[in-house]
């Protein structure tokens, strides 16, 4: 004789159609994570192709974003400078004779050195073992043996030097030959 529960039938019943809805999901799952990886992968090359194919349209239409410029940018007026007269001691903001005497800023606010004018002046008259590199530059013993360097190309200097303190020395590229 068979004996039917009707309990044990309807949780046989329930759990049933649960995996039936757990199976539903998982395979709902497994589409979308399909789909995202889709667009994940065809995301950057369709965002370069548009932005490539577009570049000349959108510099020619007045107020729109010139993407050819932005590519073209340009290195801080002071970064040749910098690398031609300061970067066999300042490399990366270092300082290779003296450590603590960095472009960084905690070295810069620690010796006096917060604004343009403060660097200006030490690039132009030197101190200690920075030497001056001013057109005017006196006593002769603490000023650069190499070429001097004229006012405006000094302010480039600090202003470069500032702007780097502030990024934290980012690198910088240049065309310098």
């Amino acid at each position: 004789m068979l004996t039917l529960c009707p309990i044990s039938s309807t949780l046989e019943i329930t759990s049933f159609f649960y995996k039936k809805e757990k199976d539903s999901r998982k395979e709902q799952t497994r589409e979308h994570k399909w789909q995202q990886e889709t667009v994940n992968l065809l995301t950057t090359p369709l965002l370069s192709a548009v932005l490539t194919l577009s570049s000349p349209i959108l510099g020619t239409i007045p107020g729109q974003l010139n993407i050819t410029s932005i590519a073209q940018v340009e290195p801080p007026k002071g970064a040749a400078l910098f690398q031609k007269s300061c970067i066999g001691c300042h490399d990366m903001g270092g300082n290779i004779l003296q450590p603590g005497a960095t472009l960084f800023r905690k070295d810069l606010e620690r010796n006096g050195l917060v604004t343009e004018e403060d660097i200006y002046n030490i690039t132009y008259y030197g101190k200690g073992r920075m030497p001056g590199f001013g057109e005017k530059c006196a006593p002769r013993g603490q000023c650069t043996f190499g070429p001097r360097l004229q006012e405006e190309e000094i302010r480039q200097l600090a202003e470069f030097v500032k702007l780097q303190t502030e990024r934290g020395w980012p690198n910088v590229e240049t065309n310098v030959d």
